[in-house]
């Protein structure tokens, strides 16, 4: 089972529920956690993971031969992320806007192009708390091109029961690559019109990739009408509330796990979860 926790925006309480349930589980199930979110990583701060091996993740960029370029511009023409510029029948390349697609090697006809490749961060992999498999992406700073580090973490998936992916925040392709092949999408969102702003986009973008969506409302003060009604009028199940509540809050900033430090707080993560079976066979 895969089970992507995304937000419309950050600081929601994303990562707050997705570590606090791959715990909660491991108890009883094997467990795997993704950290996704590859521009700002925080799982680790929680799970505490033993690393064990990192690898750096790379991209395919093109490297131009300029003794058997002929400055055709046939590279540049046909690079719609104009990666490649021709300037006076020189090929100048944009590491940063090459998505590694492979295009400019397969169409220059001399062949004056190759693929090199270029570091756009790591993967680590370890074992967290309760047993727990992690394995987490690190973007280089300054960095544009998530998407490929997020494949990398992906291809990490194997032996476990439950998979707990963290994406990104927002609703851009990080994100999409990130909940792909999730198969349910729990959002979290806060009660205040910002969140339900940005909830609105988030629970879109998922159901125009056809994934089932359950919304957990953190930091819970009580009825927030505009939310309520949205929810009921989108059909979109609440999966658990989680209180605004200040002991949380301590345990937080200290980088603790609610539910080790705060057990009343299991039942929230076995409701959430019994929620998400639910959805799951329905």
């Amino acid at each position: 089972m895969r089970i992507a926790f995304a937000s419309g925006k950050g600081g929601t309480g994303k990562t707050t529920v997705a570590v606090n349930l791959a715990y909660f589980l491991s108890s009883h199930m094997k467990v795997q956690y993704l950290d996704c979110d590859v521009e700002e990583p925080n799982g680790h701060i929680f799970l505490r993971p033993h690393i064990e091996e990192k690898k750096l993740s790379k991209v395919m960029v093109p490297l131009v031969d300029q003794e058997k370029c002929t400055g055709c511009g046939e590279c540049a023409s046909h690079c719609q992320f104009k990666a490649l510029v021709l300037i006076q029948k020189e090929v100048l390349i944009f590491p940063q806007l090459c998505h590694g697609c492979g295009l400019c090697t397969r169409i220059c006809p001399t062949g004056a192009i190759s693929e090199g490749e270029r570091e756009i961060g790591y993967v680590e992999k370890g074992k967290a708390l309760g047993d727990i498999d992690f394995i987490q992406g690190v973007l280089n700073v300054g960095e544009p091109m998530a998407v490929p580090l997020i494949q990398d973490v992906k291809r990490n998936y194997g032996g476990a029961d439950i998979h707990i992916i963290d994406a990104p925040p927002g609703t851009s392709c990080p994100v999409v690559k990130a909940i792909i092949d999730a198969d349910l999408v729990v959002m979290v969102t806060e009660p205040t019109p910002f969140g339900l702003h940005d909830l609105r986009i988030a629970v879109s973008s998922a159901k125009a990739l056809s994934k089932p969506v359950g919304v957990v409302i953190n930091r819970d003060r009580g009825e927030f009408r505009q939310l309520s009604d949205y929810l009921r009028e989108n059909h979109l199940m609440v999966l658990t509330r989680i209180p605004e509540d200040k002991d949380i809050a301590r345990q937080y900033a200290k980088g603790d796990l609610i539910i080790k430090a705060l057990p009343i707080y299991k039942a929230k993560f076995d409701e959430l979860f019994y929620n998400i079976e639910t959805m799951l066979r329905s």
